[in-house]
């Protein structure tokens, strides 16, 4: 069955139109409560990152989740990792995420978690869609929810990051700059990263609920990569305004995305001898070419996944792989946490330079990565550009072009009202002709 609401990470969109209303998510979490107390009595947990509307939006879930007799915990602003882990130590049988991840503040979104800390498998996101759609209810008085708060949930969370290298761990003589985007991680990075003894200098975590990610973060990178050289830090952590994303910038302020990020943490675990005879790594349809050519000269199996990270998620638990993630920074250690943990995955980077006593500037530099250009076009209400028969030759005259040399892809954004056009091959100019060609010609059936 197709999803009327759910989109790959959940329920988004701009904040006030439909879906995101209070309304409307008033009704989400009774839904949702209806369908994780059919096994009985349920416990639920509520994160949110710093947005204004997050305060709207919590009430809103907890009204609708006590109203269908689930209790709730409500952990005020949290990484979603954290929530992810929070959910299974507290043994609750749902995890639910009040953000938008990397959007601007005027975007909000609902995301959930099973009581295992993964996303919700396929039949129970269309149970709560079927229950959207049916008359909302009330239980009886005396089986209605309650609520309360978790105080502890940042220092429960920090010690589990830590606990994600060895106690040995010791990061002092090192300078680093985080960017938490004004968003979740703006308490608990720092703290990690302190407690382990690295030196840190901290930008954007101020949060005002309008700031988050505005020209900061993992998808603004240039506010770090001026600190980091002004600083003369030996590198710089971005994270999203959720906190599962990360991207990084080396002394020289350079940016080292998440494909780069994967090959130091694969590579690192393939000479400590953690990665399971066989096992290799999961990318996505975007991952750069470059990555899949520098695993496979390190004899390190690579596959591509559909773009999202719970795609990515399933195929390395189809193929009992630890290791996946995406070029935008989602990165997913399976051995330490259940869903992409920028944090975690962070301090997996930083452990594999401190093993090896190379900076990131070395490690960044250890492969080739081809030249990969991507547009983004907005849908309107024209025809399906990805069902053009026009879209389809033109897409396989570049194909043909590239000659094996290069790739052509274009998909609709799980997110977003956008097609992604995206070309990759050895030719930087030729590339950019090519995509920029193909743009046109989806923007022109999109009007």
């Amino acid at each position: 069955m197709s999803r009327k609401y759910f989109g790959t990470d959940g329920i988004r969109g701009r904040v006030g139109e439909f879906p995101i209303t209070p309304e409307f998510v008033l009704r989400l979490g009774w839904a949702a409560g209806m369908a994780f107390r059919r096994r009985g009595h349920c416990r639920v947990l509520i994160g949110k990152d710093t947005r204004i509307s997050g305060y709207m939006f919590e009430s809103a879930l907890q009204a609708g989740l006590i109203a269908a007799g689930a209790d709730v915990m409500l952990l005020g602003p949290m990484p979603t990792p954290a929530v992810a882990y929070l959910t299974r130590t507290f043994h609750a049988d749902a995890g639910i995420v009040i953000s938008a991840s990397h959007n601007p503040h005027d975007d909000n979104g609902i995301k959930f978690f099973s009581g295992k800390g993964t996303k919700l498998p396929d039949e129970v996101e269309l149970m709560i869609e079927e229950l959207l759609d049916a008359p909302m209810g009330v239980v009886e008085s005396a089986q209605l929810g309650k609520a309360s708060r978790v105080n502890d949930a940042a220092g429960r969370y920090i010690e589990f990051c830590k606990s994600s290298v060895p106690t040995s761990t010791d990061f002092s003589g090192l300078k680093l700059v985080l960017d938490c985007a004004h968003g979740a991680t703006y308490k608990v990075a720092p703290s990690v990263f302190r407690e382990l003894g690295a030196e840190v200098t901290v930008i954007a975590a101020q949060p005002d609920g309008l700031n988050i990610n505005a020209g900061v973060g993992s998808t603004h990178m240039g506010a770090l990569q001026k600190a980091v050289v002004e600083q003369g830090a030996d590198m710089g952590i971005a994270f999203d305004g959720d906190g599962d994303r990360v991207m990084m910038v080396d002394h020289t302020g350079a940016v080292v995305d998440g494909d780069e990020l994967l090959y130091i943490i694969a590579t690192d675990l393939q000479e400590r001898e953690r990665l399971p005879a066989g096992s290799g790594v999961v990318g996505t349809l975007m991952s750069n070419l470059g990555l899949e050519l520098a695993l496979a000269r390190r004899e390190i199996p690579f596959v591509r996944a559909k773009v999202g990270d719970r795609y990515v998620m399933a195929e390395m638990l189809e193929r009992g792989w630890v290791l996946g993630g995406e070029n935008s920074g989602h990165i997913l250690c399976r051995q330490h946490a259940t869903t992409g943990d920028a944090i975690i995955a962070a301090l997996q980077v930083v452990l594999a330079l401190r093993r090896r006593g190379l900076s990131l500037a070395e490690e960044r530099l250890a492969w080739h990565k081809c030249p990969q250009v991507l547009i983004n076009v907005r849908l309107g209400n024209g025809a399906d550009p990805l069902e053009s028969t026009e879209v389809q030759e033109a897409c396989a005259r570049v194909t043909a072009e590239l000659a094996g040399r290069g790739r052509v892809l274009l998909r609709k954004s799980g997110t977003e009202p956008l097609v992604r056009v995206m070309v990759e091959g050895e030719e930087e100019a030729l590339v950019r002709r090519h995509a920029e060609a193909l743009a046109a010609l989806v923007a022109e059936l999109c009007a």
